[in-house]
């Protein structure tokens, strides 16, 4: 099944809501970075999340990034999506192990760390691009951005994301972002809150067998949900070995004139996909020369 998220309003036009299905976005991302569990449920949950606040943007060339760095082993997780929800990204340590919860459940706090900040970077081609940090709360990431919308752009928000994984592989994995629109009623919001207050957790939802389109009408029961469209998404890396050069036309001349007299060639990783781009002596004597 592809992975999708649909777009969605309720309590007649007074709640948005974004539900995700994202299983194989994040299976690619765990194949590509080789995380472990604990990783993979960052990863994956960071991965959800950004490809629905991508779809929350309007035009063709906008882009988002959300950095988690919360001073925990797994270092920073990065994640970027454009306008379709279409997410890459990595994870600064995806070897990270760490104890579990007692309950067997993965403690992606213990991880990820709950002393620094989430930051989000909207380019929408204007001059300079939007810049919020925040601090973090809990290091689950969910909360987190929970609390960012809030802040941020204050808007009250309820945000839920899983990543479920048997052995390694990814089981499921998908999310929800339902967001209050300024003119919501006293009765729309305590009707959010007794719906969101009886749930289980998104992946006991999509075990149970739950579409994004179940999941909706579950978190807005009596709210009267109505799917505006339902947009593809996925993991994807757009690099070449033409767009990864500029990294060696970035160090100077000097410096590739001094890696091709030493080294006669060069290889460049992505750092959202893992590829490896390998330049011979020759090309790397044409850069130079086009410098």
């Amino acid at each position: 099944m592809k992975d999708y998220v649909i777009r969605a309003t309720a309590g007649d036009g007074q709640l948005r809501a974004f539900v995700a299905t994202t299983t194989n976005m994040v299976e690619e991302a765990r194949k590509l970075h080789n995380t472990t569990k604990v990783a993979t449920a960052a990863f994956g949950r960071t991965l959800t999340v950004t490809s629905m606040m991508g779809l929350m943007m309007k035009n063709d060339g906008d882009k988002l990034t959300v950095i988690i760095k919360g001073g925990g082993p797994i270092g920073t997780i990065l994640a970027t999506s454009n306008v379709k929800g279409v997410v890459k990204g990595y994870v600064e340590n995806p070897n990270v192990e760490v104890p579990d919860y007692e309950n067997g459940k993965l403690n992606v706090a213990a991880a990820v760390g709950n002393d620094g900040v989430v930051k989000v970077t909207k380019d929408l081609g204007l001059r300079e691009p939007y810049n919020g940090a925040y601090p973090l709360v809990s290091g689950e990431i969910a909360q987190d951005l929970t609390h960012y919308f809030a802040l941020s752009e204050q808007t009250p928000s309820v945000v839920a994301l899983g990543v479920l994984t048997t052995g390694m592989k990814v089981e499921h994995a998908g999310g929800f972002i339902v967001q209050l629109m300024p003119d919501a009623t006293e009765e729309v919001i305590s009707k959010l809150e007794e719906n969101v207050a009886k749930l289980t957790s998104i992946t006991n939802m999509m075990t149970d067998g739950n579409t994004p389109e179940d999941i909706l009408n579950i978190v807005l029961e009596g709210l009267n949900p109505r799917v505006l469209d339902k947009v593809e998404v996925g993991f994807e890396c757009e690099c070449s070995k033409e767009r990864v050069q500029k990294v060696l036309i970035a160090i100077g001349k000097k410096e590739l004139a001094s890696i091709i007299e030493e080294d006669k060639e060069a290889e460049i990783g992505c750092q959202f996909c893992n590829s490896k781009y390998k330049y011979t002596e020759e090309e790397l004597l044409n850069i130079l020369k086009d410098m």
